[in-house]
């Protein structure tokens, strides 16, 4: 009879519930979750930010300096002879104004046109119905495999035999010929693989339903783009916007192939410069300053959206 109560008390000692775990207990576990996932953030973003605090650092360095400092963290610290004449030497050596107005001029032209171009092509692969849908969109995604190196010398070739308009003594001439030009180097760029994919994988997940709405009450397609789907694709927009204004500020094999005027050059091309006979590392990382300071303001600036896509794409599928 003692074993049999001491059984059925065990049993509902076991079937008793847990007490809970007290609020301040609680509260100190997400404390200390948020103190680690902050210190680990932190310890990331000082390691993905050293490359570019000694690029701005080593910028207001002589060469000297620089050399004696690579071992050691004053690399990393404003200290020492610190001018800005590397940044005045800089725009002694090249047309610095210059190739920021091509690069910015390209970069806007190919992001803005594109942006229009690849979304329309996204419109209607994802949303209207037609035959071969299925076949292109599988094409469009097959050249992100080819590598932009097997094409480039192609390429070449056929923008040297393209037609194009030219101003010679106030006349208007026809000529054949888009090298060093402008629309040499934004043409090619304007529709892009990757974009199309994106646009239409985020069209795609908007409700049809929207579009049939909108067809009742006598809209057209174009309309539902315009004023349907831009209005809600904040995020893809600038996702692409980012992901297409990289690629147009760093180009580099692509102008120095077609461009042989200086004035013509973009940021990327003007490195050169600064590796003929002694290098300046000064002066190269003053220069690298001035070109990356663009990039930086545009990620700042869509960093929230580019953040919203990506996340949006995730629980999306």
């Amino acid at each position: 009879m003692t074993a049999t109560r001491t059984l059925t008390t065990a049993r509902d000692d076991r079937r008793a519930p847990r007490p809970a775990a007290s609020p301040r207990s609680a509260k100190s576990s997400r404390v200390r979750g948020k103190v680690f996932t902050y210190v680990a953030m932190s310890v990331l973003a000082l390691f993905f930010l050293f490359p570019l605090v000694f690029m701005f650092v080593s910028s207001l360095k002589p060469d000297s300096q620089i050399l004696q400092d690579i071992d050691s963290p004053a690399a990393f610290l404003p200290v020492g002879d610190i001018s800005l004449d590397n940044y005045f030497g800089v725009f002694d050596r090249v047309p610095v104004a210059q190739f920021l107005f091509n690069s910015v001029l390209v970069t806007v032209l190919t992001v803005g046109l594109g942006l229009i171009v690849n979304s329309m092509a996204g419109f209607a692969l994802s949303r209207l119905q037609w035959k071969g849908r299925v076949v292109v969109l599988a094409l469009v995604i097959a050249t992100l495999i080819v590598p932009f190196e097997t094409i480039a010398v192609p390429m070449v070739y056929w923008v040297a035999q393209l037609p194009t308009l030219v101003i010679e003594g106030g006349v208007l001439k026809y000529d054949f010929g888009w090298l060093n030009t402008y629309e040499v180097q934004i043409v090619p760029f304007i529709a892009n693989a990757f974009s199309i994919f994106l646009f239409t994988q985020y069209f795609s997940t908007i409700p049809k339903s929207l579009d049939e709405a909108a067809r009742i009450d006598g809209a057209s397609w174009f309309t539902i783009y315009r004023r349907i789907l831009v209005p809600l694709s904040g995020p893809a927009f600038a996702t692409v916007a980012i992901l297409t204004f990289l690629p147009a500020w760093n180009q580099y094999l692509w102008p120095l192939m077609v461009v042989q005027k200086e004035e013509l050059r973009p940021v990327m091309v003007g490195m050169q410069y600064f590796f003929q006979l002694n290098t300046a590392w000064g002066e190269v990382m003053a220069y690298t300053s001035l070109i990356t300071i663009p990039v930086l303001i545009v990620f700042l600036v869509f960093q929230r959206a580019f953040v919203s896509s990506i996340a949006a794409s995730g629980v999306k599928g």
